[in-house]
């Protein structure tokens, strides 16, 4: 049963900016720490950015400065901005849900996944 539906994901050249949007169930939403993360082809999935509920916000070195998570609580939706795209930003991305700022307790949700491929 899916319960967090992702968007937003493509192709785009170096240089370039994609939005990625995570919907939830408001009762997921409203008590769980939301996050990114991405696995490219041959590599394990790693942690790109999440938010608390309190608003706290973390990020993978490799996107800081270029990646802005944000979190809109009327809408019950996640955001991942990503400005100056690199080819190595290039892999599927996957919305996360999950009590604890490093997703350690309670029930865990993920997305689908969306692909992000970026040209150089």
């Amino acid at each position: 049963q899916v319960q967090l539906v992702e968007s937003g994901g493509g192709l785009v050249q170096a240089g370039g900016s994609l939005r990625l949007s995570c919907a939830a169930p408001r009762a997921i939403f409203s008590i769980n720490t939301m996050g990114w993360y991405r696995q490219a082809p041959g590599k394990q999935r790693e942690l790109v950015s999440a938010i608390t509920t309190g608003g706290s916000r973390n990020y993978a070195d490799s996107v800081k400065d270029r990646f802005t998570i944000s979190r809109d609580n009327a809408q019950n939706t996640v955001y991942l901005q990503m400005n100056n795209l690199k080819p190595e930003d290039t892999a599927v991305y996957y919305c996360r849900a999950r009590r604890g700022t490093f997703f350690t307790s309670g029930p865990d949700y993920w997305g689908q996944g969306t692909q992000v491929t970026v040209s150089s």
